[in-house]
Order: structure tokens, then C-alpha cells, then sequence
């Protein structure tokens, strides 16, 4: 935009010491300041800057479900009229969505996964068709991979994981496998797990440890995992 550091800062009621010590790295934006750059910034690269702020556009738009969808990936419904080797259509049809397969790895504890906390802004590299049943909410579903063996034997290496990341409420995903992200560490695939004031990110693969995350705010849940696909050895 062309700014001086006298500019921005008076844009944002902040000093032109302050935007020097944000540029050096010697002191982070808050939250407000990264939502005023998205302002400043507009689309696409606003999303950058909100997303530093620790919002996603699935929290915009159930907060706000009049607001355009037009930059949401918009799942397609699928009729099926013969698969499987079948010799006629059934009698109703099924109801698929074409759900994205995002180039994103979540790993386990002992290693860090990709940096993203916002699947919106990211293309899809493949579709995978799914039945609505498994989707409840397809608007807010995505692919990803899995690296790592912290959740083996239950989930493998290189298994692709449906994840609803509508789904991000710690009192309603006790026991349920989530992706959690963590500011330096990026995405974690594991079992959520609440004990009284204690909440723990717990792999099955018990060579593992558990991580204890409520006592770091940089710890975020993502979203559920759904289900998860593997192709065959």
C-alpha cells in the first residue's frame, strides 16, 4: 500500500515505534491489529491477517449466515444413476457431495504438522464423493492426510481423515478425535480428552505421550474427525 511507518500507525492509532518493533519481530500485532490489517488489506489477502487473529470464515458464517458464501469451496451434490455394477438406477437416489482432498498433513505429537487453521483459503488437488450420511455438515468438511504413527493402529500413515471443522467445541468432543493446532507446532491428529480442569490431546499409539492443552493458548481444536479411507497394500 505504499505506507510509511508514521502512515500505517496512524491509520491504526499505534505509533510508528510500534509498526518498527512488528516489522524487527520484537513484538507481535494483537489480535484487533491483525483484523484491522485484514480491513486495510481486503480480499483475498485479508484472510492471511484474520486468520493470524484466530478467525476462520466457518466461525464468520455461523455467526453471521447472511453473509456471502461466494469465497466458501461449495460442496456438489452428486446423483448416482448406475455404479457398482449395477443393472438399473435405484429406486432413490443417493445424495453425495464432492467433498475436497486438501494438500494438508496432520501429524502426532512427536512431530509438527502443516501451519494451517483455515481449510477455506486452500485449493483442493482432488474430490472424493461421499454419501450425505457421513457429512453432516459438507459445507464445513475437508480431506486431509495423516503422517506419523501416533494414532496407529487405529489410523495409519498416509490415511486421508474427513474432518467437520464446524465441530471445534471442547465441551462436545470429549473421547472424539480431533485436529488441534498449535501456533509453532502446526496440525495434531488425536483423541480429545477432558478430566476435570485437564484437557489432553491423547494418541493411540501409546509409545507416545500426551500433550496437556489448556494450559497453552496457542493449542486450538480444528475440527472432528468423521471417518478416515485408506487404499489398499
Amino acid at each position: 500500500m505504499h505506507l510509511s511507518q508514521t502512515e500505517l500507525g496512524a491509520k491504526l492509532r499505534y505509533s510508528a515505534m510500534a509498526v518498527s518493533r512488528w516489522e524487527r519481530g520484537a513484538l507481535e500485532p494483537t489480535a484487533e491489529v491483525y483484523i484491522q490489517f485484514g480491513n486495510l488489506a481486503g480480499e483475498p489477502e485479508c484472510w492471511f491477517f484474520w486468520e493470524r487473529a484466530g478467525l476462520r470464515k466457518s466461525d464468520i458464517f455461523r455467526l453471521a449466515p447472511e453473509a456471502p458464501r461466494q469465497v466458501l469451496p461449495t460442496p456438489l451434490p452428486i446423483e448416482i444413476v448406475s455404479a457398482g455394477g449395477m443393472k438399473k438406477s435405484p429406486a432413490k437416489a443417493s445424495r453425495l457431495f464432492a467433498i475436497p482432498v486438501l494438500d494438508v498433513n496432520a501429524s502426532g505429537p512427536s512431530e509438527d504438522g502443516d501451519r494451517i487453521t483455515d481449510f477455506t483459503r486452500l485449493p483442493a488437488n482432488q474430490l472424493i464423493a461421499a454419501n450425505a450420511d457421513w457429512c453432516p455438515n459438507p459445507l464445513y468438511t475437508s480431506f486431509l492426510r495423516v503422517q506419523g504413527n501416533s494414532m496407529y493402529p487405529l489410523i495409519n500413515n498416509g490415511d486421508t481423515v474427513a474432518i467437520d471443522y464446524s465441530q471445534s467445541s471442547a465441551g462436545e468432543l470429549n473421547g472424539k478425535i480431533v485436529i488441534a493446532s498449535h501456533k509453532k507446532r502446526g496440525l495434531t491428529i488425536a483423541r480429545f480428552r477432558k478430566y476435570r480442569e485437564i484437557e489432553l490431546l491423547e494418541p493411540e499409539n501409546r509409545e507416545y505421550d500426551p500433550i496437556q492443552i489448556n494450559n497453552d493458548r496457542n493449542w486450538k481444536i480444528v475440527g472432528r474427525a468423521l471417518w478416515w479411507i485408506r487404499r489398499a497394500p
